[in-house]
This record gives structure tokens, sequence and C-alpha cells, in this order.
């Protein structure tokens, strides 16, 4: 026996995706459970960045004296 899919065996997963990328968009922005900018998502993304990028300049610094 097959299992039960919704529309398509490649539309299922989309489906999955898309409804909860867009429930954690109604989570953030919905005035009751609205989240301080701080804690957002794209806030911790930006975070995140910044650290990544500056531990690659601290790998990708080429030591001052190599003579």
């Amino acid at each position: 026996m097959a299992p039960p899919v919704l529309l398509s065996r490649s539309l299922d997963p989309l489906l999955g995706i898309f409804t909860g990328v867009f429930a954690y968009y109604l989570h953030e922005t919905h005035p009751r459970t609205a989240l301080s900018p701080e804690e957002r998502l794209s806030a911790l993304l930006r975070w995140k960045w910044a650290q990544h990028s500056e531990s690659r300049k601290a790998h990708h610094r080429l030591p001052e004296n190599t003579a």
C-alpha cells in the first residue's frame, strides 16, 4: 500500500516548507506574539553573519613579521 499523499510526492514537501515559513512569519509579526526587534530571526542572522565574517578575517589575516 502506497503512503498517502496530499498533492503529489514532489509538491508535499514544498507545501510543508511554505506552511512552516508562513507560520513562523505570522508568529513573529502577530501583535499578540510579536517579538522585540532583538529577538527576531533577522537580528540573530545578522549577528551570526558578523561573527562569521570576523572569524574569517582573523583566520585569513597574514602574519605581520614573516621574514
